[in-house]
């Protein structure tokens, strides 16, 4: 089964990707001028609306649950880009550059994905996609708490192995919505 989910996986980091490129393409990496503490509040607004449609089994803007996990995707790697990167007031980057970056996380996040799954055993496939939900939201709390720090931790992991978690829950979401 793990050759199933480390295929399921590429499609649907490159799925993501493809957005992310298009989304560059209109806007180039505006998103740039974000500071980190934004990069999370966006991820948590996406989160809780995944959480908010599944208590409510509906949406009324139209767009489901699957579009923001995969946002969750993108933007997870947007954070981990600029945390690699110094704060800027402009857009400093290339699109080129923006996916260079990119591919580099995302690559980072497949291979943090199969050592997981190794140790797990598969255990995401036998999760409820709500559970990724909760965890995500979860792993934002954690990382706007070591925001408040100042990036500072005593004995948990850092902002970034929190961003690739929740890109890793978010990916096994986009998995899960595309079967």
């Amino acid at each position: 089964m793990t050759q199933d989910t480390n295929l399921q996986f590429e499609q649907a980091l490159a799925t993501c990707r493809a957005i992310f490129a298009a989304k560059l393409k209109d806007y180039g990496a505006s998103w740039r001028i974000m500071r980190p503490c934004s990069i999370t509040d966006q991820i948590f607004i996406k989160a809780k609306r995944i959480r908010s449609i599944e208590t409510k089994q509906c949406t009324r803007v139209g767009d489901g649950i699957l579009p923001e996990f995969m946002a969750i995707v993108n933007y997870g790697l947007i954070g981990l880009i600029q945390l690699s990167c110094p704060l800027t007031d402009s857009i400093d980057m290339t699109p080129d550059e923006a996916l260079t970056l990119y591919d580099r996380y995302a690559s980072d996040a497949f291979e943090l994905m199969k050592r997981k799954n190794h140790d797990y055993d598969e255990a995401w496939r036998l999760m409820r996609v709500s559970s990724y939900t909760d965890f995500i939201l979860c792993k934002v709390e954690r990382v706007k708490e070591i925001e408040h720090h100042q990036g500072e931790t005593s004995v948990s992991e850092g902002i970034d192995s929190n961003y690739f978690d929740i890109i890793n829950y978010a990916l096994f979401g986009v998995i899960k919505f595309s079967d």
